[in-house]
């Protein structure tokens, strides 16, 4: 494929299209009410949250103990455990709206029930959504060919193919493979052995090592 569909796939991808205008209207909301550097702070804290929660997610639900449940074994096995078996399935690459949306939206009203403040939870709103995007960019990167232009880049891309082809018990991190070192599931891959379920999740007896 060429690169020009490389990027196509992605940027018109309807998943990427309307949580991309979700984007855009809380940003043009938040500048057109409050345009501070609070608000602006407060979206950088919403892109930090997403980071953090990305992994969590991804660590404690995509990746919980198969469960004896049809339609919570189908749940995951669409947000994941299918994306384990075929990781490079365009249709599994990207979370899908109707997942992504009611979670980032709940933690933005969440948000403001905490704090009262409704350009603020936009804007708190609007970093989750900005940094989910990147998330997706990230993925899309790391099982697609297109080979990063930083070393940075591709040591990302790297780390996220360890979790696929090694051993899916670590390297959770997507966006960013530095929150495993604060819970300790960034690794030397020489240290790790390869797991036998890495493209198979449902035979796994545990959640983890």
């Amino acid at each position: 494929m060429s690169k020009r569909g490389l990027y196509r796939n992605f940027f018109l991808h309807s998943d990427i299209v309307i949580m991309a205008g979700v984007w855009i209207v809380l940003a043009a909301v938040v500048v057109n009410r409050d345009p501070s550097w609070l608000n602006a702070a407060v979206f950088l804290f919403g892109m930090a949250s997403f980071m953090v929660s990305e992994y969590m997610t991804h660590r404690f639900l995509f990746h919980l103990k198969t469960p004896k449940n049809a339609l919570a074994l189908k749940f995951l096995k669409r947000l994941h455990y299918d994306h384990h078996t075929d990781p490079n399935d365009l249709k599994l690459l990207f979370l899908p709206v109707w997942y992504s949306l009611p979670n980032l939206a709940f933690f933005a009203v969440l948000f403001y029930l905490v704090t009262g403040w409704v350009s603020a939870a936009l804007a708190f709103g609007a970093g989750l959504v900005c940094m989910l995007l990147f998330y997706e960019w990230k993925h899309y990167m790391a099982h697609r060919p297109i080979q990063p232009t930083t070393k940075l880049g591709r040591w990302n891309k790297r780390m996220h193919l360890l979790h696929h082809y090694k051993n899916e018990n670590y390297w959770y991190g997507v966006s960013t493979p530095f929150v495993d070192v604060l819970f300790g599931t960034l690794k030397d891959e020489k240290s790790v052995q390869t797991s036998a379920t890495v493209k198979d999740l449902e035979k796994r007896g545990q959640t983890t090592p």
